[in-house]
């Protein structure tokens, strides 16, 4: 990882920047990557003056904020004017946006705040996306995405992409000419085999008695709870620190909260790309054939040896159940 006070304030070490790295792409994709960093950009400087609720729900039946609305809308016309895009699909939004002229190289799929009712206590948020060739039509498997792709907004303001040749993690400088750039903190970034902290969500006494027993044993050897409310950020963690996230399936919510498209695709496609695992309980997420756009699944994602550990132990419930 590069020292960032040397690079963005020191400026003695190379600093290799979001531009010139993507610039290995094909110029199309390297386009489209840029444009969602110079969009992240603006919504930076507009946090502080559209808070509150927007009186609006999404599809989900999920109340809006100010910001959620004005931000899909910067992310959509923005990705639309550059002529790149075919399809674009909104967690905001009930159906994909069709291209008028029918052209278009990709199909984007789009969460544009993740975590945005973390805003008002100044919690972690972003923005997560996925992008496929036009030729695989939303909804689409995960594992026919051609790059995918978080910004962070926290402390720091972060993007990390993967576009099939690695996890790439780039940060927003502040200072002088490095301001607005981003620049590259981690190169081939790869996940720690067995970790330190996992992330769960409350309602213990819904969750299926495999996946408490599975926690119980994290808890046992002493991993950390680290669970923020933001899908972005405590999938980070799990990215930088190793171990688990999960938002499982639920005694009362089977499917559980999070959606293929806009979250559970683009996160595992970045978790797989940095040598983790994803797993829908049995099975990569990426593998899942998509049924509807706005589908929900249950959600683990983490170093690979902790995946097979619980997707072995849901193996033998499962065996178990035989005649119930």
């Amino acid at each position: 990882m590069v020292d960032m006070e040397m690079m963005i304030g020191e400026g003695e070490e190379k600093v290799i920047t979001l531009e010139e790295h993507v610039s290995e792409l094909d110029e199309e994709l390297a386009r489209v990557i840029l444009k969602i960093a110079e969009l992240s950009k603006i919504v930076r400087r507009e946090l502080p003056h559209r808070l509150g609720k927007a009186s609006t729900w999404n599809v989900s039946g999920e109340e809006q904020t100010k910001i959620d609305v004005w931000a899909n809308e910067l992310f959509t016309e923005g990705l639309m004017s550059t002529g790149l895009i075919n399809q674009l699909a909104s967690e905001e939004t009930p159906e994909a946006i069709e291209n008028k002229e029918g052209t278009g190289a990709f199909n984007i799929t789009l969460d544009p705040l993740d975590g945005s009712s973390n805003i008002e206590s100044n919690n972690l948020f972003g923005v997560i996306c996925g992008i496929y060739d036009a030729r695989h039509e939303l909804p689409a498997m995960g594992r026919n995405l051609r790059a995918a792709l978080t910004i962070l907004y926290g402390p720091l303001t972060t993007m990390v992409y993967c576009a099939r040749k690695g996890v790439h993690e780039f940060v927003k400088g502040r200072k002088e000419r490095f301001e607005d750039v981003y620049a590259l903190i981690n190169e081939n970034l790869k996940i720690p085999s067995k970790g330190k902290v996992y992330g769960v969500p409350s309602n213990r006494e819904m969750w299926l008695p495999e996946f408490r027993h599975f926690i119980a044993l994290l808890e046992r050897e002493n991993y950390a709870l680290r669970y923020g409310g933001s899908f972005i950020g405590d999938v980070n963690q799990v990215l930088h620190k190793g171990g688990f996230f999960a938002y499982p399936a639920y005694l009362d919510r089977p499917h559980g909260k999070l959606r293929l498209q806009f979250e559970a695709n683009p996160m595992s496609f970045i978790i797989e790309g940095a040598g983790g695992k994803s797993s829908v309980g049995r099975g990569s997420i990426l593998d899942v054939k998509p049924t509807a756009l706005h589908q929900r699944i249950p959600v683990y994602l983490g170093s690979k040896e902790l995946i097979d550990q619980m997707e072995t132990l849901f193996a033998k419930c499962r065996d178990a159940r035989l005649y119930y």
